[in-house]
């Protein structure tokens, strides 16, 4: 059930394997010869926790895309329903309990970065989103347990990682929790019967899930459906991708500003450039082995194009543009950008160690003290050593900077 490494008769399995997509496919013969000869309607799942997703949900929303892009159906699966029990896969807790009313809105957020990266509509390739509450906030207790009950043994399901690692643990998981597994297979298993669509995708962590869901649509349904997923997508120091010292980079604008997440892809380590512009852009690949092959300060510039094309991508053309405008303001000017992250100060003047926790660049007045003890702490490019210093604005703005790559500005009231 790994990857068929011979060659792809489908434009989808080739594209998706030239960029790096594919880690498993339950079947790649049988989906490849789908793939090529007809229209394949395939969804990968989005759980809404939070307003947004981070960028640790970009290669799927990326999958979503290149199965648009070579003419096959993208189905945006937002879980309603499963958000309610909590899918305990990495987890070492249990899921905070949400409303159905913050659920709701989360999902509304959500759907606009989908907008700009999807193209929805009613054609046979427009992409559409469907919520599983819809069909599993009808389901009986009983009714559930007669349809899908008899296909999953508990033996099979305490083998599994995500339950496994918690008992491992001495950690608790739920009967709620325990119960994820099944809802994702009739996931499957509906959309298959009532949506057509033939292909789950998702990463490699899901691999369990997504083989339960084959399973059930076929003892029951005679279904033959595919699965496919993505390697474990970490950075090149071994960093889970979507987490930073700072907090997750979060996709939507009103979650993280668009400089900080330009930012983001503008400071990735070499390693990983080629990598993530086939991944994470539209960028032919050749014009990508020729920035990768960029040396010495020369990958910049490819760092660069990649913050660009993922922030256009993402935010919009105006968001990269402004983002690129502000590190020329900033680094290669010495001026101040107007992205930056800013600070009003009525009073004419403020302290240092004030001005980095109201920039956001230290949590608190210790962690501050400790940045500028440190040499971290930089008023217009000069290093503060001094805990007492007190800044003095008079009609210009000021440049705060948190080592090489936090920059912030003080403005005069």
């Amino acid at each position: 059930m790994t990857q068929n490494t011979s060659a792809y008769t489908s434009s989808l399995l080739r594209l998706l394997s030239e960029r790096g997509y594919i880690h498993q496919v339950t079947d790649a013969e049988g989906l490849d010869a789908l793939a090529a000869k007809q229209i394949v309607p395939g969804y990968i799942g989005f759980d809404a926790t939070a307003p947004s997703l981070h960028i640790g949900s970009l290669v799927q929303i990326m999958m979503l895309r290149r199965l648009q892009q070579t003419g096959h159906k993208p189905v945006v699966l937002m879980g309603g329903g499963t958000t309610r029990i909590g899918d305990p896969t990495g987890r070492d807790e249990s899921r905070k309990m949400l409303s159905d009313q913050t659920i709701e809105d989360n999902i509304a957020s959500i759907r606009q970065v989908f907008a700009r990266l999807l193209t929805f509509g009613d054609g046979p390739t427009d992409a559409v989103m469907v919520n599983n509450h819809d069909w599993l906030g009808k389901l009986g207790y009983i009714e559930l347990l007669q349809e899908v009950g008899t296909h999953f043994t508990v033996n099979r399901m305490l083998t599994f990682d995500s339950v496994k690692l918690r008992l491992d643990r001495e950690q608790p998981m739920t009967f709620l929790e325990f119960n994820y597994m099944i809802l994702q297979g009739y996931d499957f298993r509906h959309l298959a019967l009532h949506s057509g669509v033939r292909l789950q995708m998702g990463g490699s962590d899901q691999w369990g899930n997504i083989v339960n869901g084959i399973e059930l649509a076929r003892r029951k349904d005679g279904q033959e459906v595919f699965g496919l997923t993505t390697p474990l997508l970490t950075t090149a120091d071994g960093a889970k991708m979507g987490k930073t010292a700072a907090g997750a980079v979060w996709l939507n604008e009103n979650a993280l500003p668009a400089w900080d997440f330009w930012q983001y892809w503008r400071n990735v380590d070499d390693r990983d450039v080629g990598r993530f512009l086939r991944l994470f852009t539209d960028l032919p690949l050749d014009e990508i082995a020729r920035l990768e092959a960029l040396g010495g300060s020369e990958i910049n510039a490819a760092k660069v194009v990649l913050a660009n094309e993922v922030t256009k991508l993402v935010r919009g053309a105006d968001a990269a543009a402004a983002a690129e405008a502000t590190a020329a303001a900033t680094f290669a000017g010495g001026g101040v950008g107007q992205d930056l992250p800013s600070l009003a100060c009525p009073d004419g003047s403020i302290a240092l160690v004030d001005a980095l926790i109201g920039l956001g660049f230290a949590a608190s007045r210790g962690e501050a003290k400790r940045l500028i003890a440190g040499g971290g702490a930089r008023v217009e490019g000069q290093a503060i050593t001094d805990e007492a210093h007190v800044i003095m604005l008079d009609a210009a703005d000021v440049r705060i900077s948190s080592g090489k790559k936090k920059h912030g500005v003080l403005r005069p009231a």
